[in-house]
């Protein structure tokens, strides 16, 4: 399978995003505790890494544990927000250390609207040149984009925006926002769009590039609102997989592993035919109406095979649907047999069977890196009382136990 994991580099960003779902700890690494989660994965037999944040940049090791993880086989790959990256020296130090595609996120292409959801001036110019300098260097360019309330109603000129003046990125992924952490949770009212609110113009973005021959994902959003693009959407192709994803958290939560992606659904959803494939509403903070999801009637089959067939995704152990019911069936009837997860609500701990008991520790607390979350969260309160925004709440973001302090090395 082609697993990707998530490395939290950081947590700490130089954008003050008012819907940030992983907003700044003071847990700190260095390239030793960076280290060995890339030998996590590697051991774990993954096929790449995603290295995140916060703004994964800001870490001043980030170039060598890039280049690590390359050396140990792993495909890398990095989610940012494009600033260090608009300096064609940096852009170039990635591409030597081996990252191979790059994720910029850009939420909206109208200056005004961007600015207001960074939280920061001058963000598009600094995406604009990022996603430049990496083409130059020979780096893959995605766009990641946080479908949210104030851009709901304009995907579309986004993507129109994209291919016309950027035609060399082919690849694009949207997030429907996660309103149960982070500032996300405490600024719903701004931020959470109803499903609605952006079906339109989501159908015409993927329109748009499904002519013009490029490729797409599509995650937290549910089939109904995407019937026509479903073998898009990211839950439904790892459900069809049987993938996992673990995300070494940078926080209290530390390492999670999700092998179940299926969330809220609606009385309805069990008469649609896509619903044994459908992640259903990704909603932990109550912020989405489950009244909106209907039933859909399609054939379900031709959605998997477009994904089991899909000559971009060698991976995949089992080419026919006749493999592909009898491991289903399998994988269904071991689910079944399992306690039923309680479902989790806002930023709370996952339940101990997300967390692998073998996975490593993940970062240090350090008194400097206290000292630094807590002037970071001074100076957050001061911007947040800016912008009128809520702070998000600590309990995640800092340590159960004060004794799991470690000294500065």
């Amino acid at each position: 399978m082609a697993n990707i994991g998530y490395i939290q580099v950081v947590r700490h960003c130089n954008h003050f995003c008012g819907f940030c779902s992983n907003p700044t700890t003071p847990y700190v690494h260095t390239f030793e505790t960076m280290k060995v989660l890339v030998d996590d994965l590697v051991d774990r037999d993954y096929f790449g890494v995603i290295l995140t944040g916060g703004e994964p940049s800001l870490h001043p090791e980030l170039p060598r544990i890039a280049r690590y993880a390359t050396e140990r086989g792993l495909h890398v790959r990095m989610i940012t927000n494009g600033w260090r990256l608009a300096d064609p020296e940096f852009a170039k130090e990635m591409a030597d250390a081996g990252l191979k595609i790059v994720h910029v996120s850009v939420y909206s292409v109208r200056p005004d609207i961007e600015e207001r959801l960074r939280g920061t001036a001058g963000t598009l110019e600094k995406a604009f040149a990022a996603v430049d300098n990496a083409n130059r260097y020979g780096i893959e360019v995605n766009i990641n984009c946080v479908i949210n309330k104030l851009n709901a109603e304009h995907l579309d000129e986004n993507i129109r925006h994209w291919i016309t003046h950027h035609p060399h990125i082919r690849h694009f992924v949207w997030n429907n926002l996660d309103p149960s952490m982070g500032r996300a949770e405490v600024n719903q009212e701004q931020y959470t769009p109803r499903l609605a609110d952006f079906e339109v113009s989501l159908h015409r973005a993927l329109r748009l590039l499904h002519q013009s021959g490029r490729t797409f994902r599509v995650e937290k959003v549910p089939l109904c609102y995407m019937t026509e693009f479903a073998w898009a959407s990211t839950e439904t192709r790892k459900i069809v997989k049987g993938e996992e994803r673990i995300v070494h958290f940078l926080d209290a939560k530390q390492t999670v592993r999700q092998t179940d992606w299926e969330h809220i659904y609606a009385d309805g959803c069990s008469a649609c035919t896509l619903r044994p494939i459908c992640g259903g509403l990704f909603d932990r903070g109550n912020a989405y109406d489950p009244g909106e999801l209907y039933p859909v009637f399609v054939d379900r089959d031709a959605i998997v095979e477009k994904i089991i067939h899909d000559p971009r995704d060698p991976s995949y152990e089992f080419r026919s649907m006749d493999a592909w019911r009898q491991d289903f069936e399998r994988r269904l009837a071991e689910a079944r047999s399992q306690p039923k997860r309680p479902p989790q609500v806002h930023g709370d701990q996952p339940p101990a069977s997300m967390s692998p008991p073998d996975a490593p520790a993940v970062g240090l607390i350090t008194e400097q890196g206290l000292r630094l979350f807590e002037a970071k969260r001074q100076s957050e309160g001061r911007k947040a009382a800016q912008h009128g925004i809520a702070l998000e709440r600590r309990e995640v973001q800092t340590p159960a136990e004060p004794s799991s302090e470690k000294p500065d090395p």
